[in-house]
């Protein structure tokens, strides 16, 4: 398979090592006239170790470094803030190649250690609850920015070489940069890199039929979490615009089909807004949707946020309605929202700053 540079990448001039899976960096390798376990030890450098400079690669010549250096490169996102809130969630800024910002979020104590990443800067789904979609699609991520978001927050946190799960719930819907999500997916899970086991990993989408259809294909395989959000075609056309053109039945009826390891389920994450989705009759329709699915509910009392025209609703109404999920049989969860003081929580992740290089 030829070699070429992602759409959107700021590096078109050199061949970025860090958005090559490890077969396709041996032969990149191979292209330069190295032997291919010099790709391999290259890739090992730069996902196992965390090191984004040739000259540090030790266990290469010291002439191949420096040949290396002038030939290719390892592109990282830079940090440019970061904010830590009050419960321990920090917020980290960064700067791609190009000057765009996206925004990603450390979870500790969850009860893992969790990154939540993007893959997109902006988002096209324009879900009415999620300041993401105020922005916009502006680009999708290259691989190498989905991937260097890890490293630099294992790096900054600390937890380089050390067990934490991700989660792809940051800017942007995954399914819709499918292609560099997946091979982001596989560079992390690969056992010469960060070996980050398939179970660590889960996918958030809107249901994008095609690439939620295409998912299901995949000899890896993350967790997956569908933003659900109503239980009505009319309620979902106006919170998830996607589902006027990928109807709720036709979603439902692909996760029903959907492979799964054994003992595990898909979550379908409900973001409840004071009066318009959490009535009693919208949990037994959803009890009534989920029938036949291997399924927990992670309802999200709605974090508010300037420019979002949606509440939050009450503790009470919350508690109801899970309760009338449990008391059917449905495992539901509620989940507490961290980060809430620095807009890091779900759905308030936004860049404002201006584009600057």
């Amino acid at each position: 398979m030829p070699l070429t540079v992602e759409q959107g990448s700021p590096l078109p001039l050199l061949l970025d090592f860090a958005g090559l899976e490890r077969a396709d960096l041996e032969q990149a390798a191979v292209g330069l006239g190295l032997p291919s376990f010099r790709g391999r030890q290259i890739f090992q450098w730069i996902h196992q170790r965390g090191v984004s400079d040739f000259a540090a690669m030790t266990n290469l010549p010291r002439l191949l470094r420096d040949t290396l250096a002038k030939q290719a490169a390892i592109s990282e996102p830079q940090l440019d803030t970061r904010q830590v809130s009050s419960d321990g969630t920090t917020k980290f800024l960064l700067k791609l190649g190009d000057g765009r910002r996206i925004e990603a979020v450390y979870i500790p104590d969850t009860p893992g250690q969790t990154f939540c990443i993007s893959t997109q800067v902006g988002c096209a789904m324009a879900c009415g609850f999620c300041l993401t979609g105020k922005m916009g699609l502006l680009r999708h991520l290259t691989t190498a920015e989905i991937v260097g978001q890890v490293r630099v927050m294992a790096r900054e946190t600390g937890l380089a070489g050390t067990p934490f799960n991700i989660v792809l719930m940051g800017m942007g819907e995954p399914l819709h940069n499918y292609d560099a999500t997946m091979r982001a997916l596989r560079i992390l899970t690969d056992d010469k890199g960060a070996a980050l086991p398939a179970r660590r990993i889960t996918l958030s989408t809107v249901g994008v039929l095609p690439g939620l259809q295409r998912l299901a294909t995949e000899s890896l395989m993350p967790n997956l979490a569908i933003s659900l959000h109503a239980t009505t075609d009319d309620q979902r056309d106006a919170l998830v615009p996607v589902n006027r053109k990928y109807k709720l039945q036709e979603l439902m009826d692909v996760c029903r089909a959907f492979p799964l390891r054994r003992r595990a389920r898909i979550t379908f994450e409900y973001v409840l807004l004071a009066e318009v989705n959490d009535t009693p009759d919208d949990a037994r329709r959803l009890v009534h949707l989920l029938a036949g699915i291997q399924a927990k509910v992670n309802l999200l009392p709605l974090n508010e946020a300037d420019g979002i025209e949606y509440h939050r609703p009450s503790e009470a109404r919350v508690n109801a309605f899970a309760k009338i999920l449990a008391d059917r049989g449905v495992t539901v969860s509620v989940r507490k929202s961290r980060g809430r003081d620095i807009r890091a929580a779900c759905g308030q992740l936004l860049v404002e700053t201006p584009l600057t290089h």
